[in-house]
């Protein structure tokens, strides 16, 4: 059996690998299909070094990203609880529902933290009350918050 050969990729690649992986490949594929098609090149020492190097930026930007999300999640949670003000129906119950819209509103204003509604997490709200919502900062980092839910 021959032996595999490494390739830095210079474009996706289906079932093999994204940009700038290095893998490892059949000789044949590499000489026959690859590397005519400008889809790899072969690797050198100076070319796993740049990898190397690539890597390491990589992963020190994303250690800020979620240093950053792990800052606004403390700031999210030193606020504790957002007020909400809905009309009153019978009882204890509200007219409609709290929504993740009128919750992203919410944060926006007290907080100036602009948040994608779509990472807020709510249980159903029909009445006045207290309520733990779940809003995702980022994709590692979850902050728990409560809306306060009062009549308008």
């Amino acid at each position: 059996m021959a032996k595999r050969i490494q390739l830095l990729l210079n474009q996706d690649v289906s079932k093999l690998g994204r940009k700038g992986d290095v893998v490892e490949v059949a000789p044949g594929y590499a000489r026959n299909f690859l590397i005519p098609q400008n889809l790899g090149v072969n690797t050198t020492p100076g070319i796993l070094k740049q990898v190397e190097r690539r890597k390491a930026k990589e992963a020190e930007r994303l250690a800020k990203i979620k240093q950053e999300a792990e800052d606004r999640k403390k700031a999210l949670e030193s606020v504790g609880r957002f007020k909400i003000a809905k009309p009153l129906g019978e009882g204890d119950s509200i007219f409609g529902t709290v929504t993740d819209r009128e919750m992203a509103e919410a944060i926006l204003a007290s907080t100036g933290q602009d948040l994608d509604r779509r990472g807020i997490t709510m249980p159903e709200i029909n009445k006045l009350g207290i309520y733990k919502v779940q809003v995702k900062v980022h994709a590692e980092v979850t902050a728990e918050v409560e809306v306060h839910v009062t009549p308008l």
